[in-house]
Formats: C-alpha cells, sequence, structure tokens
C-alpha cells in the first residue's frame, strides 16, 4: 500500500441470500488518500453501506481484500477498530442522556482515562457548536445537532479516518449545510473521510474524488470536475407539458448532441459543448414541428447529470435491494465491535 493513502480497497465482493442471489458488492475497488475526502455516490442499495461495514470489520468480504492505513480490515480487525470513527445513516446515541453524557460514555467505552474523556468532550461540544445544549437531553435537540452528536461520538478516541454512511440523511437544508462545514475543518486538521452519499451537492462540496456506485459495481471515478467535463460544458433543460411530449421532442432533437437526449418525466436533457448556439437550433426544431415547449435553460452539468448519464436513473432513487444496505450504528468502531467478533 502506498504511504499516501489511507484506505485500499481491492476486488470487495459480498454476496447476500440463501443462495447468493444478491452481489451487493461486484468486484469494487478505490483508494482514499490521507487528508482528503473520498465520495462513495449512489442509490439506495447500491452497495455503499456494504463497503463501509466492510471496511470498518463489521463484514468481513467474500473475496478481495481492504487496507486501513496499511492495516488488513479482516486480519488486523482490532488494530483497525482503533484507528476509525464511524458515523451511520441514524441517530443512535442515547436520547435520554444529555450531549455532554453521551459523549463521556462513549470515551468511557473507549478505556479513556476519566480526566480525559472530560477534556475531550468539552473539546468536542465547543468544535459541534452543542455548548449551551450540552446539559439538556438529546431527546429535546433537533434532528441536526443529534447528527452533530452522532459525529463527535465518532470523533471521541481521536481516530485519523472517519466513515460517514448518508450522515445527512433527513436534515433540512440548513442542518445538511452545518454539518458540511463541520466536516471541511475535520478535513483541514488532517482527518480523512469517506463518505457516502446520495446527494450530489454533499460531493460536489465536500470530496477531493468521487467514485460512482450502481449494483455493487464502480461504474465511475474522478474529480467532480473530471467527471462533470466529461458530458459537456453546458446542459439544455426543456420543458415540455407531459410526458409523451418529452419522448416526441428527444427523438426530434436527437443528433443536436454526441451525447443520448435523457429524459426525466416531461423534461428532455441535451449536454453540449455550444449552449446558446444548440439552445436556437433546439426551439427552431422544436418549433418546426409544432411542439410547445414549455420552458427552457441553460446551466453547467452537475453530479447529478453525471449519475444520470451513467446509470439512466437519478442518485436520490429509491431501488429496493435486499443487499445489506440497512443503518449503521453511529458509534466509533472500537465500541461497536468491542467484542472482536464480526459480521459475515
Amino acid at each position: 500500500m502506498s504511504e499516501t493513502l489511507a484506505v485500499e480497497a481491492q476486488d470487495l465482493v459480498k454476496i447476500f441470500g440463501a443462495k447468493g442471489e444478491v452481489r451487493a458488492l461486484d468486484g469494487v475497488s478505490f483508494a482514499v488518500g490521507r487528508g482528503t475526502v473520498l465520495g462513495m455516490l449512489g442509490p439506495n442499495g447500491a452497495g455503499k453501506t456494504t463497503a463501509v461495514r466492510i471496511l470498518s470489520t463489521i463484514l468481513i468480504p467474500d473475496s478481495g481484500h481492504a487496507t486501513v492505513l496499511g492495516h488488513d480490515v479482516v486480519k488486523e480487525a482490532a488494530t483497525v477498530r482503533r484507528l476509525i470513527g464511524l458515523a451511520g445513516q441514524f441517530a443512535t446515541v442515547d436520547e435520554n442522556l444529555t450531549g455532554r453524557e453521551n459523549l463521556r460514555m462513549v470515551g468511557r467505552l473507549c478505556h479513556m482515562s476519566k480526566k480525559a474523556v472530560l477534556t475531550r468532550a468539552d473539546e468536542l461540544l465547543k468544535q459541534f457548536d452543542l455548548t449551551d445544549a450540552a446539559n439538556r437531553p438529546l431527546k429535546t435537540y433537533s434532528g441536526g445537532m443529534r447528527r452533530r452528536v452522532d459525529v463527535a461520538a465518532a470523533l471521541v478516541a481521536r481516530p485519523p479516518i472517519l466513515f460517514l454512511d448518508e450522515p445527512t440523511t433527513g436534515l433540512d437544508p440548513s442542518s445538511r449545510q452545518d454539518l458540511w462545514a463541520v466536516i471541511e475543518q475535520l478535513v483541514a486538521s488532517g482527518v480523512t473521510v469517506l463518505l457516502t452519499t446520495q446527494y450530489l451537492e454533499e460531493a460536489d462540496r465536500l470530496a477531493q474524488r468521487v467514485i460512482v456506485i450502481d449494483h455493487g459495481k464502480v461504474i465511475a471515478e474522478g474529480t467532480p470536475a473530471e467527471l462533470k467535463a466529461d458530458l459537456g460544458t453546458t446542459v439544455i433543460s426543456v420543458t415540455l407539458h407531459d410526458a409523451d411530449s418529452a419522448r416526441h421532442a428527444a427523438a426530434l432533437l436527437h443528433g443536436l448532441s454526441s451525447k443520448e437526449a435523457l429524459l426525466d418525466g416531461a423534461f428532455v436533457e441535451l449536454t453540449v459543448e455550444d449552449g446558446p448556439k444548440v439552445a436556437a437550433e433546439v426551439l427552431r426544431t422544436l418549433d418546426q414541428h409544432h411542439v410547445d415547449v414549455a420552458g427552457l435553460a441553460l446551466r453547467e452539468p452537475s453530479l447529478d447529470d453525471v449519475f444520470l448519464s451513467l446509470t439512466g436513473h437519478k442518485a436520490e432513487a429509491e431501488l429496493q435491494s435486499d443487499d445489506g444496505d440497512h443503518p449503521v450504528a453511529a458509534m466509533p468502531a472500537p465500541v461497536a465491535a468491542a467484542d472482536g467478533k464480526q459480521g459475515r
């Protein structure tokens, strides 16, 4: 493993089902540089949480291998647990305890001294802007505040690597922005982050590199800018009055872009190099064929466009799959796996 890598996964395979009918991971490989954020982007059921569970020693891969700071996640699981923090999709802290009590409890479970626990809890409460609410029970906290306690709990033992499994799921836009700012501060301090997300904006803002995963396979990777640049410089979004009109328009506009037009309900989108020129041609073509246009807009490509182009569906699409992608406990890995047992 390169000294510049914090996490490395090679050809991970994980199969679920009595007859092995669900390949949650099907040869997934990726790497995370030290002090960086890797965004793992994909819909529900893509295999993101399964990958995080393997890296955090909760699951054992059926084949392939992975390392955390050079330590094998299967053969050196105990060491790996001491190096990582894990915060999942749903708050699992005790809502009857105060914010301060939750952090102190985690510190004691991590076998920290009483003095160290007291100091560390106060540090994290200040860092996560929770000091004023520190002595209130968590059941009085907002969703955004609870999620910040979750992440703070994963950092009590000062792990150099943090796994965040869809940490902003269900948060309002303001709370999501607040948590993003906290993550950026952590990375600036040297923490390495593996972030799984369905939110394109989240990956675009936080991640230096992104892998796109769908049906257990990595289908694209690169920087956000690289992935967007592959599409073209402009997205032309045409709004029609119904889905049938959109399908008709897409057929008429075939050839105006080197890439196939994308359909999403009553919307047709083209990715092109010369936006204004092609937009004029779009309107002329549709007018000549008496297709009524409800609206037209030009914008820069987003990671949402990348995902739609690669998979044919939105990243937020709810895909049903029994691949083990369920909530992961928001506890630091040394606590979550304190009994030394591993799932299979």
